[in-house]
C-alpha cells in the first residue's frame, strides 16, 4: 500500500488487490464499468472512472474505500514494473504530490529471500522497485514488525536497528476500526490490538505470533535503505520484467516462492479442524470453548483463525463477532 502526500486532503492509497479465481491481481483488461453487479472502484485520473469488479473474483474494494480516510486506489502490476512505474509517477504528477510514502505492514518488505517463514515477496518488492524506477521521492514505513509472521520478530529488529520508530495511540488504531470488522487482515489486526496494548501470543491461521511493545510501532526507512534489504526489488529493477508472470517467475528464481503458482492451486486450510462444529444454537460459551480448544498455547487468536477453527470462512466473521459480543482486533482467549 502507497500513501501519496503532501495534504490530507490529498492523499491517496494504492494497493494491488488479489483473488481468485484468476491468480493475481485482475488488471485493467478484467474490470469493467459498473452495471453488471460488481462494486465501485473510485480512481483518481490517469486512471479510469468508476470502473467495477466482476462479481467472481469477490474483490470488494469499495467497502475499504468507504471504510478508511482516504481515497483508496488500485496498481496495475500486470504489464510490467515500468508501466507501474509509470503509474506512481503519473498519479503523484496528477495530484502535485511531492512525497510517496510505501507502508508494509508486518516487515517482509524488508525480506532478502531466504526466511524460511516467508510466503509473499513479490507485491512489496515490487512496490520499491516501481518507486525506485519512478524516480519520485519516498520513505517506507514498517507498521507492527512481525505481525504478518513472514520475517522473525528479532530478525527484523536486526534489520530495523537505528531506524526512527514512533508508536500510534489507540485513537489512531480505531481509525480503520470499520474495516477490521469485516475484513481478515490478520496481520493489521495483530498491529491494532497491540496498539491498543494487548500482548502474549496470537494463534493465526498459519503459525504462531508474538505481540510484544515492539509490534505496537512504526519503524520509518529511506527508500534507498528498503532496496538494499530486498534482494527481490533489487533482481526486478536490474530486469525491469515486462508482465507479472515474468516478475513472479523471476521472484520465484530467488526465493522459492511462486505466488501465482500457488494462487493456481487449490486452496487447503492450515487450520485445525474443530473435533465438533457449533450447533446452529450454540452459544457464546460453547463457540469460545472450542476456539480455546483449538488453540491451547495461545493469549489471543484473529477471528480468520477462529472462523476457519469453527469450520467457517471469512464473510462469517461480522456473525461471529456478533454472537460473541467481540468489538477488539483479537479475540482474548485466557
Amino acid at each position: 500500500m502507497l500513501r501519496l502526500g503532501p495534504a490530507p486532503d490529498r492523499d491517496l492509497r494504492l494497493g494491488t488487490p488479489g483473488g481468485r479465481p484468476d491468480p493475481g491481481p485482475p488488471g485493467r483488461g478484467r474490470l469493467h464499468r459498473p452495471g453488471a453487479g460488481g462494486p465501485t472502484i473510485r480512481r483518481h485520473p490517469p486512471a479510469d472512472p468508476d470502473v467495477a469488479a466482476r462479481p467472481a473474483r469477490r474483490i470488494h474494494p469499495a467497502a475499504p474505500g468507504r471504510d478508511l480516510p482516504a481515497r483508496l486506489l488500485l496498481l496495475d502490476p500486470c504489464r510490467g514494473l515500468a508501466a507501474m512505474a509509470a503509474q506512481i509517477r503519473g498519479l503523484a504528477d496528477t495530484v502535485g504530490a511531492r512525497h510517496v510514502r510505501i507502508v508494509d505492514m508486518g516487515g517482509d518488505i524488508l525480506a532478502h529471500g531466504d526466511e524460511e517463514t516467508l510466503c509473499s515477496p513479490l507485491v512489496d518488492a515490487l512496490a520499491v522497485a516501481a518507486c525506485t524506477l519512478a524516480g519520485v521521492d519516498a520513505t517506507v514505513y514498517v507498521a507492527g514488525p512481525g505481525t504478518d509472521g513472514e520475517i522473525p520478530l528479532h530478525v527484523l529488529l536486526d534489520r530495523l536497528a537505528g531506524a526512527r520508530h514512533l508508536t500510534p495511540t489507540a485513537r489512531d488504531a480505531d481509525t480503520a476500526g470499520t474495516a477490521l470488522a469485516w475484513h481478515p487482515s490478520e496481520a493489521s489486526a495483530l498491529f491494532a490490538a497491540a496498539v491498543h496494548g494487548a500482548r502474549g501470543t496470537v494463534r493465526t491461521v498459519e503459525r504462531l505470533i508474538p505481540l510484544t511493545d515492539a509490534s505496537a510501532r512504526v519503524y520509518e526507512l529511506g527508500l534507498d535503505e528498503a532496496l538494499a534489504r530486498n534482494t527481490v526489488a533489487r533482481h526486478l529493477l536490474d530486469a525491469c520484467p515486462d508482465t507479472l508472470d515474468e516478475a513472479a517467475d523471476l521472484a520465484a528464481r530467488l526465493t522459492g516462492i511462486h505466488e501465482l503458482d500457488r494462487e493456481r492451486r487449490p486452496s487447503s486450510d492450515p487450520a485445525r479442524p474443530p473435533v465438533a462444529s457449533p450447533g446452529p444454537h450454540a452459544t457464546a460459551q460453547e463457540t469460545m470453548a472450542l476456539i480455546r480448544e483449538r488453540a491451547p498455547e495461545a493469549t489471543h487468536a484473529t477471528y480468520r483463525f477462529a472462523a476457519r477453527a469453527l469450520g467457517l470462512d471469512w464473510h462469517h466473521i461480522p456473525a461471529l463477532r456478533t454472537l460473541l459480543k467481540a468489538d477488539s482486533p483479537l479475540l482474548t482467549l485466557r
